[in-house]
């Protein structure tokens, strides 16, 4: 029997209280508060966000926590408990590239702030510590935009007005024109909107949410974190959002949204998308995904485990083999759950590595997390670690 892994989440309370010390230790004085904002799985509607189509994610109980102190001074004095680096520097300073690495995630959203509210003298002292795993495809990069987005804005009186979608706004543009990683805000809107106990049916077309309850009781989601590292930003991601946009524009649509599943079979349509490097395959994968999304929540309301678990089995070979972003390690996760009873699996995130995700019995749980560890040992990988997706509420203030 092999070794299983469990990543269980921290203790909000006992977390939020050894940050603030530390906070102290380093710095002199107490932080003026804590926050924390979690990862995310999402169920399906993988690569559709930023073709303005449909997503299902749900909030972790996973977070990352950042204590937080407001200056008045333009400075901004970012570490954390994880890594030996942080950055200091001006707010005014702040531009792509710079800083280089995660304190991009913070002093990005500072910066996208000072220009929104005029708060031009905005500072902070920050220090997180992160409980999402890192590249294992969980966003914890915008765990780390909004719990940092959500402390500024509890802290400067020139942000008072902004809600939780303007704050997810500017940690979609803080990763988008600071830290260089291409994002459709996904991420953002789960972490500062989400609804305890349920999962978000986000529109990207107008990032309205609504929320649908998990109806599955005897049922929950595996998350099978494979440690094949994901990052969003060695290009793959922003090759594949082109050639959507040069899609859609070929076709004479705003965004791949307007296009449906019948048009794909139209002569026409398909002449034109066989002009695009891979564009029929891409199309296909985003379309075809925008329905899965619709047909999941009808089956979650009807109650109805084999066909939730079949569209995310569907997601997963279209997420493989239209869109191509798969890799042996999630293929291998999502087999071998289904090998071992899993109702359905699929990869999560944007792909390249990070994780996957098994909808399976409560009680099989253990049995299958055991069967796909024991085949990652077989093939002569590294054995995932593994996590239960309880779906969790949004960013918030701890202390």
């Amino acid at each position: 029997m092999p070794d299983l892994t469990w990543l269980p989440p921290a203790d909000d309370d006992a977390t939020a209280e050894a940050l603030s010390s530390r906070f102290t230790a380093r710095l002199g004085r107490l932080p003026d508060g804590v926050w924390a904002a979690p990862g995310r799985v999402n169920l399906i509607g993988e690569h559709t966000d930023y073709n303005n189509g449909y997503c299902l994610p749900l909030a972790l109980p996973h977070r990352t926590y950042a204590a937080v102190s407001a200056r008045d001074d333009g400075i901004l004095r970012i570490g954390s408990v994880q890594k030996s680096h942080g950055w200091e520097g001006r707010v005014e300073d702040v531009r792509l590239g710079r800083p280089p690495g995660w304190p991009a995630y913070v002093a990005g959203v500072a910066a996208i702030f000072a220009e929104q509210a005029g708060a031009g003298e905005l500072g902070a002292d920050v220090l997180v510590d992160g409980h999402v795993p890192l590249g294992a495809g969980l966003s914890s990069s915008a765990a780390l935009s909004c719990a940092a987005g959500l402390a500024l804005r509890d802290l400067v009186p020139a942000l008072a007005q902004l809600d939780p979608a303007d704050v997810a706004a500017a940690c979609i543009r803080a990763e988008n024109e600071v830290a260089g990683a291409a994002t459709g805000g996904m991420d953002q809107t789960i972490a500062m909107r989400a609804v305890d106990g349920h999962l978000v049916l986000l529109d990207c077309q107008d990032f309205s949410v609504v929320p649908v309850a998990w109806t599955l009781p005897d049922h929950e989601v595996l998350v099978i974190d494979t440690r094949a590292h994901h990052t969003l930003a060695d290009g793959q991601y922003a090759v594949r959002r082109q050639t959507c946009e040069v899609a859609a524009a070929t076709l004479g649509v705003r965004s791949l949204r307007e296009v449906t599943t019948e048009q794909l079979l139209d002569g026409q349509v398909r002449a034109l998308l066989a002009q695009i490097p891979d564009g029929a395959a891409r199309v296909r994968h985003v379309v075809t995904e925008n329905a899965r999304v619709l047909e999941l929540v009808s089956g979650l309301r009807e109650q109805d485990a084999a066909t939730v678990g079949e569209l995310m089995t569907a997601s997963h070979r279209s997420l493989r083999d239209d869109y191509e972003v798969s890799c042996r390690e999630l293929d291998l996760a999502v087999d071998a759950a289904i090998d071992a009873g899993a109702a359905g699996a699929r990869m999560t995130g944007g792909g390249f590595g990070g994780s996957a995700i098994a909808l399976v019995r409560r009680e099989e749980a253990e049995l299958i997390a055991e069967a796909v560890v024991g085949a990652f040992t077989d093939q002569g990988l590294e054995a995932p670690h593994l996590l239960e997706a309880v779906p969790s509420g949004p960013a918030r203030r701890l202390r």
